[in-house]
């Protein structure tokens, strides 16, 4: 087994959980008052996302997938009107760049207590921590990521998505509840060319935000499984030494058809939110004229 990031750190019952309530309930309402207070949000469908965090089946992972607009992405998303973000035991699991926010021990220390699992990118789909993610989806926990892998605050579709999400999903021991949203207006919050190609020192003001959570996504895993065996055999790569998968014990070529498959599935969602959100737009803006 690899090594692991300060997990201790991560633990619920590390000092009696009192320094993951801390940061959770400061960072909660930190993006309370950006989101809620300080900037125009309006969100499509919230009851699906808080029902599936409240009370999903006991057991059942969930996962939440999102386009990525700025670096406060996450926890910026949570801060909306009536979201439990200040509740540590409801708060989700978040994948986070290793090279940004575990550089130093202090930041390490830091995201660790906000539940962050460290991922070093172009480290592939098997390294330790996302073992640790797919542990955490073993425990029927939430987990968020983005998919696309990097921030990109152009109007622009929805990227060919990274495997990792989809890997989870797959080797998952129970099937995720997967759960698409795709927003914008962070962008505005939060820019990346602010000043002299800097961001700004402290988030913006008077922005308009949309949030538009999608419906739980239909994954017949087990027939993607079988499709994907059956293209494999057509198909020639150069391995890269991935184990085989439970279930199914899929081989290299068989993994890849199948994370390709579910990543392409989730893409064409997301990106049909995308233009939902964008024509929920233009019609409010026409109601207002």
């Amino acid at each position: 087994m690899g090594r692991r990031i300060m997990e201790w750190a991560a633990r619920s019952d590390y000092m009696g959980g009192i320094p993951r309530k801390m940061v959770i309930m400061a960072v909660g309402g930190l993006a309370k008052a950006v989101v809620s207070l300080l900037n125009n949000t309006t969100v499509h469908n919230a009851d699906t996302l808080l029902r599936l965090v409240r009370s999903r089946p006991p057991g059942v992972p969930l996962v939440t997938v999102s386009n990525h607009m700025s670096t406060m992405d996450d926890p910026f998303l949570w801060g909306f009107k009536g979201f439990p973000i200040t509740d540590a035991k409801l708060s989700r699991w978040a994948l986070a760049a290793e090279d940004i926010c575990f550089k130093s021990s202090m930041l390490s220390y830091f995201f660790r207590l906000g539940k962050c699992i460290p991922i070093t990118r172009g480290g592939g789909i098997y390294q330790e921590h996302m073992n640790e993610a797919l542990e955490r989806l073993s425990e029927g926990e939430w987990l968020h990521t983005f998919p696309e892998g990097k921030v990109s605050q152009e109007d622009a579709p929805i990227r060919r998505l990274k495997w990792g999400t989809a890997s989870l999903i797959a080797r998952a021991p129970v099937t995720p509840i997967v759960l698409p949203i795709v927003h914008s207006g962070f962008e505005q919050v939060m820019p990346e060319n602010f000043y002299r190609g800097k961001r700004p020192p402290f988030p913006l003001w008077n922005k308009n935000i949309k949030i538009i959570v999608g419906e739980p996504m239909e994954l017949d895993l087990p027939k993607m499984r079988q499709m994907a065996m059956s293209l494999s055999r057509n198909i020639s790569h150069p391995t890269l030494g991935w184990p085989s998968t439970c279930p199914g014990g899929l081989d290299e070529a068989a993994q890849r058809c199948l994370y390709n498959a579910i990543s392409e599935k989730i893409q064409n969602v997301m990106e049909t939110l995308r233009t939902f959100a964008r024509s929920f737009s233009k019609s409010k803006d026409q109601n207002l004229c």
